[in-house]
């Protein structure tokens, strides 16, 4: 059917225009909102909120506590990006080109903690890492280990490390199915001529494999750095609140702290721009080094 360029501008506009709105709604105003409070010293419970300019900025700079949560995020995004990109690699490789009988069992498996909510897994977590009767301490007990149990949440040194198995654990599934799909749809015939020239199964990987997939694992990269940089406090929040003497705050979990408990939303916003402009400059620069010419056989 013949749509005059009027018809064609009113689907269009029928498409984009409530999508628009609900992006304004629910994106650009809390963006502009959040920078537009940055600027005041507003409890969040009262009417009036007074006007200070760049005094938060200044007090985010000098803040003790602020450099000590960006190393902890950033603590978890890497220890993140080579767990889960290891594991859900070594996973679908594993899963699509070992002719495992069981796959789709396992497939179920490992994406289930993605169905799972962060705060159960969080709760979860805390009772397997629990001093008396978590699984952790009473392994290690079985093994004969027992100088090796501690209260994991509860000591300084290991409580931030100790969250990254949980993260761990719940991001594996959704990466894996994004490279099994990738993997897929490589053509059986370039593993076959790698086979006939005496290529092994690790140089197959390196060569074809990982070359083929670079997409869906750049996206994945991606995709860890901004949820994590963003989301992980949830996961601090249920497990630790910050704790112990503020050894796994991360930016999201003090900004909480300063905004719902100290009720201090003005600083709360100026940490919440700063989280803003840390996530836009990680994910360019990745994006920078990630860079490369698509791959074609």
């Amino acid at each position: 059917m013949v749509q005059s360029k009027k018809q064609r501008y009113l689907f269009l506009a029928f498409c984009l225009v409530p999508t628009f709105l609900m992006f304004s709604v629910f994106t650009l105003y809390p963006l502009f909102n959040g920078l537009y409070y940055s600027f005041f010293q507003w409890s969040g419970a009262s009417s009036a909120a007074e006007f200070i300019g760049l005094d938060n900025y200044r007090k985010l700079f000098s803040d003790e506590i602020i450099p000590a949560t960006i190393w902890h995020d950033y603590f978890l995004v890497i220890t993140k990006i080579i767990g889960i990109m290891i594991l859900s690699t070594f996973f679908a490789v594993a899963l699509t080109q070992m002719k495992i009988k069981e796959a789709p069992f396992y497939r179920i498996v490992f994406f289930f903690p993605n169905i799972m909510s962060v705060v159960v897994i969080g709760i979860l977590w805390m009772f397997i890492y629990n001093p008396s009767l978590g699984l952790v301490n009473s392994g290690l007990e079985f093994l004969g280990l027992e100088g090796w149990t501690k209260a994991w949440l509860g000591n300084e040194n290991w409580a931030l490390p100790s969250l990254v198995l949980p993260s761990v654990w719940a991001g594996i599934g959704l990466f894996m199915l994004m490279l099994m799909g990738g993997i897929s749809n490589i053509s059986k015939s370039y593993y076959e001529a790698a086979e006939i020239d005496g290529a092994t199964g690790w140089q197959q990987f390196w060569k074809i494999t990982l070359p083929l997939v670079w997409p869906q694992i750049k996206i994945s990269i991606l995709y860890i750095i901004i949820t994590t940089l963003n989301g992980s406090f949830i996961i601090v929040q249920v497990m630790t609140k910050g704790g112990p003497n503020n050894a796994t705050h991360v930016m999201g979990s003090y900004l909480y702290e300063e905004a719902f408990v100290k009720y201090n939303f003005g600083y709360g916003a100026t940490i919440g721009v700063m989280i803003l402009v840390l996530s836009l400059i990680t994910v360019l620069i990745m994006q920078y080094f990630m860079r490369r010419e698509k791959v074609e056989y």
